[in-house]
């Protein structure tokens, strides 16, 4: 039993070792950088300094867009030491949000930080089936609120407006996406809200039917471990009261409308003249859309989409790259520097931790010889 705890351990610590490889932190920075690097020498004839409208009041704006990301940075540690129940201090909870937006920035979309997440967790002294119940959780509260946000943004924008471009078929491209993504995470949530509040053991056997079939059968393993997190979740979760769920969605909104006030900043910081609910709202069609990149962080994608879809809004269309630039800069390279810098440390803390519990274990089984 020790050795395969051991076990599991070693491959938990190669598994996060894997992330500070040269080649991981190098591919999204390269992709992003070309995409951006190809786009503007496209545009290259058409672009002039001069197009750039700075003033004495774009620092005042740059700072703001900075303090957006400390609120969405606050909004998520705030929501780990909630989840918690307080168990961890906010710079434990502030550590793991930073390692998670790491992993996010160096893995594809469709893995996330939530999958290191129970790692993250766990090295900060909660057992894995605590931890695992609380990633399952911050999954459900950030689908919950993409399900919620998005129909509340379309009272707010008119349809026809949110998906207007100069592009006609990137304009139709996405809102095609948005939709099919949108449903996706529309019944993935009521998937999970099902299986954690209500029946969890029908959601595991249908997970085993479902991934029986030849097709499926690779992720049969990784499906079934995930029907048995979400009965694990769903026994502690209905402990919760009504105070510690609001305010944890009420954190994970504080987080997501942080993040895309960062473009109302920037935008504000160019001088450009933008109804900034549009340029808000926009955002989060966006970030739906990001939520299936199949590059690490949204890499290209992300610049490619935001050029495309702001681009009507903006005058000229190599302004529009430069903003970004900054835009990912903010609210993206960033997150690669300091996971670079807090993951060496905390996997010093993690051998520190492994040595003392193997030496632990050695005491307690000559104490039984």
């Amino acid at each position: 039993m020790t050795f395969r705890r051991n076990k599991r351990k070693d491959s938990e610590f190669q598994r996060t070792k894997f992330l500070l490889k040269p080649s991981t932190v190098a591919i999204p920075v390269i992709i992003g950088l070309c995409v951006i690097g190809y786009m503007f020498y496209q545009e290259y004839e058409n672009f002039d300094l001069s197009l750039i409208n700075l003033t004495s009041h774009s620092l005042l704006y740059f700072l703001l867009a900075w303090i957006f990301m400390v609120g969405r940075d606050f909004g998520l540690t705030w929501r780990f030491r909630s989840l918690t129940d307080r168990d961890i201090t906010w710079g434990q909870a502030l550590r793991v949000n930073m390692l998670c937006e790491f992993t996010s920035a160096v893995t594809p979309s469709t893995v996330g930080g939530s999958s290191f997440g129970m790692i993250y967790l766990k090295g900060e002294g909660l057992n894995l089936g605590r931890a695992t119940t609380i990633m399952m959780t911050t999954l459900f509260l950030d689908e919950l609120f993409f399900v919620l946000a998005c129909p509340l943004a379309m009272l707010l924008i008119p349809f026809d407006e949110l998906f207007t471009s100069s592009n006609v078929t990137f304009s139709s491209t996405l809102k095609l996406t948005f939709w099919v993504v949108y449903c996706g995470l529309a019944l993935w949530t009521i998937v999970l809200f099902w299986g954690i509040f209500i029946k969890p053991q029908i959601i595991r056997i249908f997970f085993d039917k479902l991934f029986s079939w030849k097709i499926l059968s690779k992720w049969r393993y990784a499906a079934l471990e995930m029907g048995d997190n979400i009965i694990s979740t769903s026994t502690e979760l209905k402990k919760k009261n009504i105070i510690w769920w609001v305010r944890a969605f009420f954190a994970t909104g504080l987080s997501w409308i942080s993040r895309y006030m960062v473009v109302n900043a920037i935008f504000l910081a160019f001088n450009i003249p933008a109804d900034q609910l549009m340029v808000l709202v926009r955002q989060l069609v966006v970030w739906v859309v990001l939520t299936i990149s199949p590059t690490p962080g949204g890499s290209g994608l992300s610049e490619w989409i935001f050029t495309s879809y702001y681009g009507d809004m903006i005058p000229v269309y190599a302004l529009a790259l430069v903003m970004a630039l900054c835009w990912r800069f903010i609210s993206y390279y960033i997150y690669l520097i300091i996971g670079i810098c807090v993951i060496p440390s905390w996997m010093r803390g993690w051998i520190r931790r492994s040595r003392k519990a193997k030496m632990i274990n050695k005491g307690v089984e000559n104490a039984n010889d």
